[in-house]
């Protein structure tokens, strides 16, 4: 069944193709089913695919297939080709499967959408591109899906472009991502140079057994994929395109910033371990010491996010953080592990996030919520899942892969592990602070706003603010909005995700090495550079039970002010902390201020000193051919006249070089 592997990007690539060419015609929802359809069936490729490998043998386990010859150009020859082995398989499993719910949640969610087919069509090509990036047998393959990700990201953040932010916001993480795509490109020619290959198979032999990389240049490999990847996976400071990606579709949310396109730095990093083996051991502290920061920092600017998509994509940002902490740790096994618990957990987060939405009817202030849980049961009993796997709190996934990440950094650093154990601590609170505001506490919707300009003294903008929640039925009285429960097309995947979210941990539990299922799996692609934690048992128990307690205290926190209001929220949410330390204001301004002026600069070097030189070097030819034209008077005489006097010139030369 691993020859089945070309089917798996090929089922969307002919879904992408039959709504290009029918998608208006078919309308909704058709367009829909027939998206979902065809994502659907690549996951059952694959996981045909993935019972084929699991049935051999671990040393087997690889297949590798190739279409035709791509790019057949002197020593670089490029096929088109697929590579199915444990890591990609895994990969491609949970792409299709979330994937697939996603799509059916976006059937009820884009309901009567003018360009609803349109959606689907850019879907589909997204997951096509994500499955060529993780399922391709060599670099430029993987770039090519790479690239694809980045192009269709900006068609589906920027989908409602007749908003400017929106539109803003798809050009930033265009933007953003070509910074660290320079870096893909930069490891690829020194792979090549030094390898002679790009294919996977030629790179891991070469370096493994023939020892074809110096330290120096795995090094410099190593820097450019770790800013290839920092890109793509939204590390510091190249993260800021991801809270801006909010402004597309919730859909788009949970497929590219959950289970997707940001997990795509950490497939590549985890995928070339052998190249990071031979690296020098401070390129890869500098993937955790970045991870480490980056998981702080987002953590820091979620608490204060009031938009309810804000908030999770700076937990994106976070977790994404603790994953890169667990890679440049060696834990490979543990990166992986986090990237699929989040992927069920957050694609659950982001698809309940846009229930709320989408039954307040587009209000994504979380401080107008409140007491959801009574009119949303379906949403709030998954989304309560959701968060107490993403708080790590026991026996949901995020506990058991967050716990094998703390004891990554636990390994590499003690003071790593206490920063990463005040990051998890933040994440539950942070969390719990976003359900409670939700789901909890006093409804702050169907409110007047006559009431609550008198009970809140709110300013006249903020009363404007408050009219959008209100529905004019014409006649001239405004009357409260009833949020209400998702279509059953659109709950049905909270329902699977929470389930999934739940039991993810029995992948890789940590009781014996018999239960550590996950890594069994992976070994083979690891080439044995996973290294072993060498914590005692009872270490690893004791360090289990704190961040146990951690969860808790971030839980506990977060219900003494924002359910008991002992203190102050005020107290907490500072102005700094919503801006992301105004890290991002920061960077806009000095691109608007002198990084414009930088750039208009270097536009007029351009112009007036490289093109005056081409265009210089022009006028001088044309200025002598215009004089030497005057020779040109057409009349034989003068020519006969000028071949005589060269005649004897020449003659006259050789006469002077005989000594006469």
């Amino acid at each position: 069944m691993t020859n089945l592997v070309w089917l798996i990007p090929g089922l969307p690539l002919i879904g992408f193709t039959l709504l290009l060419l029918f998608g208006r015609r078919l309308g909704e929802p058709q367009a829909g089913w027939l998206a979902t359809a065809t994502v659907s069936g690549s996951f059952l490729a694959a996981t045909a695919v993935f019972f084929g490998l699991a049935s051999k043998p671990p040393e087997e386990r690889v297949y590798e297939i190739t279409l035709f010859e791509w790019i057949p150009s002197g020593e670089l020859s490029i096929g088109l080709g697929f590579l199915a082995d444990p890591l990609s398989i895994t990969m491609a499993l949970f792409v299709t499967g979330v994937g697939a719910l996603i799509h059916m949640y976006a059937i009820g969610y884009m309901h009567g959408d003018p360009k609803f087919s349109k959606f689907f069509l850019y879907l589909n090509l997204f997951v096509f591109a994500m499955l060529m990036l993780v399922l391709g047998d060599n670099l430029l393959i993987t770039f090519l899906g790479w690239e694809g990700v980045g192009a269709c990201s900006y068609f589906l953040i920027s989908f409602w472009h007749e908003e400017p932010a929106n539109a803003t916001a798809g050009k930033k993480a265009f933007v953003t991502n070509r910074v660290g795509d320079w870096g893909f490109m930069v490891a690829m020619f020194l792979l090549f140079f030094n390898i002679g290959s790009l294919k996977y198979s030629d790179i891991f032999s070469s370096v493994i057994e023939a020892d074809a990389l110096t330290q120096t240049t795995a090094t410099a490999i190593v820097a450019m994929l770790f800013i290839g990847a920092a890109g793509k996976s939204a590390q510091f400071p190249l993260y800021l395109w991801l809270p801006d990606a909010m402004a597309g579709p919730t859909p788009v949310s949970a497929l590219i910033h959950a289970a997707t396109m940001v997990t795509s730095g950490v497939y590549l990093l985890t995928r070339m371990n052998p190249v990071l083996a031979e690296a020098a051991g401070w390129s890869i502290d500098m993937i955790w010491i970045v991870g480490l920061f980056t998981a702080l920092f987002a953590a820091t600017a979620a608490i204060a996010q009031n938009d309810i998509k804000k908030v999770l994509a700076y937990s994106t940002v976070s977790q994404l953080g603790f994953m890169f902490v667990a890679v440049g740790s060696g834990l490979y096994v543990a990166a992986i592990f986090h990237m699929i618990t989040h992927a069920f957990f957050k694609a659950l987060l982001f698809l309940g996030a846009g229930s709320v939405i989408h039954g307040m009817h587009h209000e994504q202030d979380m401080r107008k919520y409140g007491a959801l849980k009574k009119v949303m049961p379906i949403t709030a009993f998954t989304f309560i899942i959701g968060w107490l796997a993403i708080a790590g709190i026991p026996p949901f996934s995020g506990f058991w892969s967050k716990d094998e990440v703390l004891l990554a950094a636990w390994n590499e650093n003690k003071i790593a592990w206490a920063m990463l154990l005040i990051a998890a601590i933040m994440t539950a609170f942070y969390m719990s602070r976003l359900v409670f505001m939700t789901f909890f506490g006093e409804k702050k919707w169907g409110i007047s706003e006559h009431e609550e300009t008198e009970a809140d003294g709110e300013t006249e903008a903020d009363e404007e603010t408050e009219a959008n929640e209100e529905t004019d039925t014409g006649d001239g009285q405004e009357h409260e909005i009833t949020p209400h429960e998702s279509p059953t097309v659109m709950w049905i995947p909270l329902v699977i995700l929470s389930g999934l979210a739940a039991v993810a941990g029995l992948l890789n539990l940590p009781f014996s090495y018999d239960t550590k299922h996950l890594e069994h799996w992976l070994e083979p692609i690891l080439f044995g550079n996973e290294v072993h934690v060498t914590a005692s048992g009872q270490t690893k128990w004791i360090l289990a039970i704190v961040a146990i307690v951690g969860a808790t205290t971030g839980v506990l926190a977060a219900a003494f002010v924002y359910l008991k209001n002992r203190l102050s929220a005020n107290k907490i949410e500072h102005s700094i902390l919503e801006e992301a330390w105004r890290f991002d204001s920061t960077v806009s301004n000095f691109m608007g201020g002198p990084g414009r002026k930088s750039f208009e600069a270097t536009t007029l070097f351009d112009q007036k000193i490289i093109d005056g030189a081409v265009n210089g070097v022009g006028k001088v030819t044309q200025r002598i051919g215009t004089r030497l034209r005057s020779f040109q008077t057409g009349l034989i005489r003068s020519y006969a006249l000028g071949m005589f006097i060269g005649a004897v010139a020449v003659i006259a030369y050789f006469v002077s070089r005989m000594g006469f």
